[in-house]
């Protein structure tokens, strides 16, 4: 039988971590128990993990106390790290340290790893995500790139799974990466069931949807703050980056490389977001049409408005129209 270790911070703690250590429980204690039904043998032992044996977490609602401790463990398969307020190594409590080095330690002698929502800053303190590809919050991603220039942030993906290593989106997304860990370690059927017993949509995979494209301003390149100001002023308009660039006196090639520098995304795919979000406010708010909202935010195209809005989003503009304007449906 394999083992799984959900940890259990006992500090820098939210309610989010509560509810990613609660339904990871659940979540595959069900697994176990449809195989059970079935006269199967069960895939995981599950044990709450903590970082010493005497403290718990308890954030004064609610408490979890941990069955291990880490020092009881020779062995894991799989560790399952919650949402925390966990930011980097640095700032990290003492037993939130032990954790991190602990998950460290393991995933070098062959266990796999997943974190949810926040828990990616967790996992990139250890230093095991550098090169590799990783989910978070939306909200959280200017944060997380400064602290960890190293790891390649992707969060308009919903799940990434990446040498052993499995990260997701934000907030209760936690729940469709439980069923892809599920579907992955029992199989297709088992993730099936305990997606209808938690009422969970198996098969999503893009938190683009949710996300509200908020600039990237946490940087201190003067001259690419000027562009961003201008861009999101002006994206109704035909902008020219030769000219954006001529007139704030920067080549154009060097243009391109301080804009991704600062922002993480080329010139054009800013504007495109800039414009992709306008519209999204205006799908949610209006009874506009989608040709309307597509000259409305400088489109002139049908076909390139709706590709790049479904590239952001995961969706095509009428979709998404009709699914977050009430008045439209």
């Amino acid at each position: 039988m394999k083992h799984l270790s959900i940890l259990v911070p006992d500090e820098q703690t939210n309610m989010s971590t509560i509810a990613c250590i609660v339904g990871a429980n659940q979540v595959f204690s069900e697994a176990n128990n449809y195989l059970a039904r079935k006269d199967e043998k069960a895939i995981f032992k599950i044990e709450l993990v903590g970082a010493t044996k005497s403290d718990f977490l308890n954030n004064n609602l609610i408490s979890i106390k941990h069955q291990v401790a880490i020092s009881e463990i020779d062995r894991t398969d799989l560790i399952l790290i919650p949402a925390s307020l966990i930011r980097s190594y640095d700032t990290a409590s003492k037993n939130n340290k032990l954790l991190i080095d602990w998950v460290a330690k393991h995933y070098k002698q062959g266990a796999e790893i997943a974190s949810m929502c926040a828990g990616s800053f967790m996992l990139a303190s250890s230093g095991i995500l550098d090169g590799k590809t990783c989910s978070t919050h939306w909200a959280l991603s200017e944060n997380f790139r400064e602290l960890f220039p190293n790891v390649n942030l992707q969060t308009d993906q919903l799940i990434t799974d990446e040498n052993g290593i499995y990260t997701n989106g934000g907030a209760y997304s936690f729940l469709h990466l439980l069923m892809y860990l599920v579907e992955k370690f029992y199989d297709r059927q088992t993730a099936v069931h305990c997606a209808k017993y938690f009422q969970i949509d198996l098969d999503r995979n893009l938190q683009a949807e949710f996300s509200i494209f908020n600039g990237h301003k946490k940087h201190n390149d003067e001259a690419i703050l000027m562009a961003q100001k201008i861009l999101e002023e002006n994206y109704q308009d035909k902008i020219s980056f030769e000219k954006l660039a001529s007139d704030l006196n920067i080549g154009r090639r060097n243009f391109d490389r301080r804009f991704i520098k600062a922002t993480g995304f080329t010139p054009l795919d800013y504007l495109q977001r800039v414009k992709t979000e306008a519209a999204k406010k205006m799908f949610e708010t209006t009874r506009k049409t989608v040709n309307e909202i597509m000259y409305e935010v400088g489109y002139n195209d049908a076909k390139a408005f709706r590709d790049v809005f479904s590239r952001v989003t995961g969706r095509s503009p009428l979709a998404y129209k009709s699914k977050y304007n009430k008045e439209s449906r």
